[in-house]
C-alpha cells in the first residue's frame, strides 16, 4: 500500500528545501514546478495555448517563454493569472498522475507530490496526507526581498496571491516548522516519515 503525501507551503517558505530532504531519505518526489516547466516547452500543447492567449511578446529570442515577463503580467492581473492557470494546471496534473500511478504500481511505500498550490488548486484528493512547510509571514517577506530582489510591495503581491500560510497549516495533517535552521526541519521530517512508514 503506497501512502501519497502532498507537500505544500507558500512562496519562500522553504518547501523546495524540504522537498530535497525527501530525496535524501530515498522517497520519490514528483515536483509540480519541474513538470510545469516541462509542459510549457516549445512543441508542447500548453506552450502553444499560452502564446495564443498572451501573444509572442512573452517569448525570448530562442522562442522559450520569458517566465519573468509572464510572471509580471499575471501577478498584476488576477484574470490573466486565471487564464494562465487554466492552460498549465491540467497539463501538469495529467503528467503528475501518470508518475504517481507508476510509483504505486512499483509498490513504493511513500511517494511525495510536491504541489505549491495544493489547496489553491483544490488537489488534496490526489493525496492521502498533507504536509505544510510553515514559516511566519515576516520571514517569507524577508526571504523574498533578499532572495529575489523584490520590493516590499512586489513581495506582498506574491504572498497575497496564495492562501495565507496560517490557513494552510490549519488544514494540514502535519507541519514542518521551517522558521529555524535546516537541521531542525530535517529532524522534524525524519520523525514524520518514520511515523508514517510504520502506519
Amino acid at each position: 500500500m503506497t501512502l501519497i503525501i502532498g507537500l505544500t507551503g507558500s512562496i519562500a517558505s522553504g518547501k523546495s528545501t524540504v522537498s530535497l530532504m525527501f530525496d535524501d531519505l530515498n522517497i520519490p518526489v514528483i515536483d509540480a514546478d519541474k513538470i510545469s516547466r516541462e509542459v510549457v516547452k516549445p512543441g508542447e500543447k500548453a506552450y502553444d495555448n499560452i502564446i495564443h492567449a498572451f501573444g509572442e511578446d512573452i517569448l525570448r529570442e530562442d522562442n522559450t517563454l520569458d517566465r519573468e515577463k509572464l510572471g509580471s503580467i499575471v501577478f498584476a492581473d488576477e484574470e490573466r493569472r486565471k487564464t494562465l492557470n487554466r492552460i498549465v494546471h491540467p497539463a501538469v496534473r495529467e503528467k503528475m498522475l501518470e508518475q504517481r500511478d507508476a510509483y504505486v504500481q512499483a509498490e513504493e511505500p511513500l511517494v511525495v507530490l510536491d504541489i505549491p498550490l495544493l489547496f489553491e488548486s483544490k488537489l488534496t484528493h490526489f493525496v492521502d496526507k498533507v504536509v505544510v512547510v510553515y514559516v511566519e509571514e515576516k520571514v517569507q517577506l524577508q526571504r523574498l526581498i533578499n532572495r529575489d530582489g523584490y520590493t516590499e510591495e512586489e513581495a506582498y503581491q506574491r504572498i497575497r496571491a496564495q492562501i495565507p500560510i496560517k490557513e494552510k497549516a490549519e488544514k494540514a495533517d502535519a507541519i514542518i516548522n521551517n522558521n529555524g535552521d535546516k537541521y531542525e526541519s530535517y529532524q522534524q521530517l525524519e520523525q514524520l516519515v518514520k511515523e508514517w512508514k510504520d502506519v
